[in-house]
Parts: C-alpha cells; sequence; structure tokens
C-alpha cells in the first residue's frame, strides 16, 4: 500500500506524482491536496487524508474539558492575593 517514490522539483515548482499512485489514491486533474511542513519533513495528503488524520489525532481529546480547566486556574490565579 504504501511506497517510497522519488520526485523531482521542476523549473515552476512542479512535482508529478507518479500514475500508480495517482490512480491507487483516486487522483484527478485539479484534486485539492495540502502540503504539510512537518518537524520529521513533508507530507502531501489529499484533503480527506488530512480530515481523517487530524481526526484520528484528536480521538479522545476532550478540549473543552481542557479549555474549562485552563479559564478554572486562570480566574484562580487572579483572585489569589
Amino acid at each position: 500500500m504504501s511506497g517510497t517514490y522519488n520526485l523531482v522539483v521542476g523549473d515552476r515548482g512542479r512535482l508529478v506524482v507518479p500514475v500508480e499512485v495517482r490512480e491507487r489514491v483516486g487522483l484527478q486533474p485539479g484534486t485539492p491536496l495540502v502540503l504539510l511542513d512537518t518537524p520529521s519533513g513533508l507530507v502531501l495528503l489529499t484533503r480527506q487524508q488530512l480530515r481523517d488524520r487530524v481526526r484520528a489525532e484528536l480521538a479522545g481529546v476532550d478540549l473543552v474539558t481542557e479549555l474549562l480547566a485552563e479559564r478554572r486556574a486562570a480566574a484562580a490565579a487572579e483572585d489569589a492575593p
């Protein structure tokens, strides 16, 4: 399913995605892609792949509870003598 492909940046900054990759993931001309610049390197994703990645990273995270705890701590610090 995954593989390593050597790509070359063209003179206008263009990349050519190998046909087997385009076919496997369903890329068509005009398909929007997202390039992530991460600490470990560049990652090229479709929007759906990015959405799935973010959802997986946030799974089990209760952002509302974390935000409320932070706000309560800040309020308590302001109220402290």
